[in-house]
């Protein structure tokens, strides 16, 4: 049976072994890195914690993949990374759109499991974050047509720009109202309620669905298209 060494959630006990008896696929990243929740027993209490684990890199993956991660024999840790593990945090937690970039990826699940634990002004700074990374990507590398450094500075002064020159769909302008000029209410006053994060929940996945989601599915759909007509 696999083994995992790490700190036990249940009991609290240092660098304990736990026996790895399943473990289920949640993710591909990278087009070959799997991410696993693994059931594991911790010897030292016998009770049971949900692992994440993510394949440390290309050569580890495929000796995974010819083996099955439960049916290794020994240690594991040389070949996965213990990403954290299933708690309370994970209770109904937003999965993020697809196809985000890395950064975002990981700023906007930081978000869904502040909401998901009622910590609303720090789900909505995580969700302006992830809106500002977006935008900011947009945006042209010189200054010109109104561009300047304060409304590269300010996030609703930059969706504005951004809106008024066709480079953000005009459907998504009303929704944007959530996001204030300095777009950092949640930081700064630790005024936001649960509709609040909502509303910027809302906005945040409509627009990354937009600029990231939408245009990776139509390349695929076009390249699947090449492939069945040979071209």
């Amino acid at each position: 049976m696999s083994e995992l060494v790490s700190d036990c959630p249940r009991c609290g006990s240092n660098r304990i072994t736990f026996d790895l008896a399943s473990q289920t696929v949640i993710d591909t990243r990278h087009n070959w890195q799997q991410w696993y929740e693994a059931f594991c027993i911790c010897r030292h209490c016998g009770r049971s914690t949900v692992f994440v684990l993510a394949e440390k890199g290309i050569h580890e993956a495929e000796f995974i993949r010819k083996t099955g991660l439960a049916k290794i024999s020994g240690a594991v840790g040389d070949l996965v990374r213990i990403e954290g593990f299933i708690s309370l945090k994970d209770r109904m937690a937003m999965a993020p759109p697809e196809y985000l970039p890395e950064d975002i990826l990981a700023i906007f699940s930081e978000g869904a499991t502040c909401l998901a634990v009622g910590c609303f002004n720090a789900a909505g700074t995580m969700f302006r974050l992830c809106v500002d990374l977006a935008a900011n990507s947009m945006l042209p590398e010189a200054d010109g047509d109104g561009l300047n450094s304060k409304i590269r500075r300010s996030l609703g002064l930059r969706l504005s720009w951004l809106f008024d020159h066709n480079l953000l769909p005009e459907a998504l302008r009303e929704l944007s109202s959530c996001i204030k000029d300095d777009g950092n209410d949640g930081a700064h006053e630790g005024s936001l309620n649960q509709g609040d994060a909502n509303d910027l929940l809302d906005f945040t996945v409509v627009m990354l669905e937009r600029l990231y989601t939408e245009p990776e599915r139509l390349r695929l759909a076009k390249e699947r298209r090449e492939k069945r007509r040979g071209t």
